[in-house]
């Protein structure tokens, strides 16, 4: 039998509460205790918090206050995000040891095609475990891995068997397991969108898998035919090396909240200055950008423009932001302001023959 070239194997590397373990790996005092790292309890929002912390309730992207509220004795430890990309850089290089299709997510997971390997190991699940090993030994930190013939499904699976573990789900296994699958563990599926499900009766994959794809698109729109796809072990996403950001931006979360557009325009300034400082890096223009703003009562509003010419000129950015900003007026105290431009002028066009829908999950197919 042939082998698929579509069939691949596919790696999801996730560190496991990696901002809270850096901080817990160079202060041993704050092991065992429930900590969060960002912000403060007055003001900021929790970047990421450790499983003691995760015990009581605290979860990423939740208020340094409610944080608080749910575990009295939570430690806060502020970012040192120039640490954490220093430890990041050291795990790549151990991703590059085995193969070149690495794409990152963010600094602390990735997908890494394995499908033809630099150790020329055919066990996908084996280079997994012996990347994970390599991880706690040369940084001390710990890891959780997922393999499948997918980026869709190895996501999933990394999540499973959290922390310190991995996951494979073999070819002839894909159906079963998307199938068994609690439809709110599906990646991509927030919270908005499970509780709809819930409401169709849609449950598990199974229930998923059990709708037309008629009906997905009636209630899902554009993202029916993607839950009808991957449902069905359908994701023909390639990894890609080199990631095209889709659009650069920055933002500020005040110590007091702004109540007056004059001292928001100042803020603006600051927050152009330093998405300058990115576009220069990054060497890109846009022609969409997007103000972002978050109320004292934590309700986000974004406002944006889209011009007829790609910019990346801070003082553009500035006008068109602050135009924005005067656009309408404001509902409540401002305590976060961001810009974004996006629609930028890195984008190339889609290669149509790659969008080609394929699968074969029930090839025997070393893992």
């Amino acid at each position: 039998m042939t082998e698929d070239p579509l069939l691949r194997k596919i790696i999801h590397i996730d560190m496991d509460a990696f901002y809270a373990s850096v901080e817990e790996l160079d202060d041993p005092s704050l092991v065992g205790k429930p900590v969060a790292v960002g912000g403060s309890e007055k003001r900021g929002v929790v970047s990421t918090a450790n499983y003691e912390a995760r015990k009581y309730g605290v979860r990423s992207a939740m208020s340094g206050v409610m944080a608080r509220k749910k575990c009295p004795d939570l430690i806060f430890v502020r970012p040192r995000f120039e640490r954490y990309k220093e430890i990041s850089h050291r795990i790549r290089k151990i991703f590059f040891d085995y193969t070149d299709l690495v794409e990152p997510l963010s600094l602390d997971e990735a997908y890494l095609d394995v499908t033809r390997n630099k150790k020329g190991n055919p066990s996908a699940t084996m280079i997994a475990t012996e990347i994970r090993e390599r991880i706690l030994k040369e940084t001390g930190l710990t890891s959780s891995a997922g393999i499948s013939i997918n980026k869709f499904i190895a996501k999933i699976a990394s999540d499973i068997n959290k922390p310190n573990g991995q996951k494979t789900v073999n070819p002839e296994e894909v159906v079963s397991f998307l199938e068994d699958l609690e439809i709110r563990k599906f990646y991509g599926v927030g919270k908005v969108t499970a509780d709809k499900m819930y409401r169709l009766g849609i449950f598990t994959g199974r229930d998923l898998k059990n709708r037309t794809l008629e009906f997905l698109e009636q209630e899902f729109g554009k993202s029916g035919k993607h839950y009808y796809q991957v449902v069905r072990g359908i994701h023909n996403s390639s990894v890609k090396p080199h990631r095209i950001p889709k659009s650069i931006g920055a933002e500020r979360t005040f110590d007091d909240n702004l109540s007056s557009e004059i001292f928001m325009a100042d803020r603006l300034k600051a927050i152009a200055e330093e998405l300058d400082r990115r576009l220069k890096k990054s060497g890109v223009a846009g022609k969409t950008v997007t103000l972002k703003i978050k109320y004292s009562n934590f309700r986000l509003q974004t406002r944006s423009r889209t011009l007829d010419y790609f910019i990346s000129d801070k003082s553009l950015i500035i006008d068109t932001a602050n135009s924005l900003l005067y656009q309408e007026k404001l509902e409540d105290s401002v305590r976060l302001l961001g810009i974004t431009l996006s629609n930028l002028n890195n984008e190339k066009p889609v290669n149509k023959e790659s969008q080609k829908e394929s699968v074969s999950v029930q090839l025997k197919f070393e893992f």
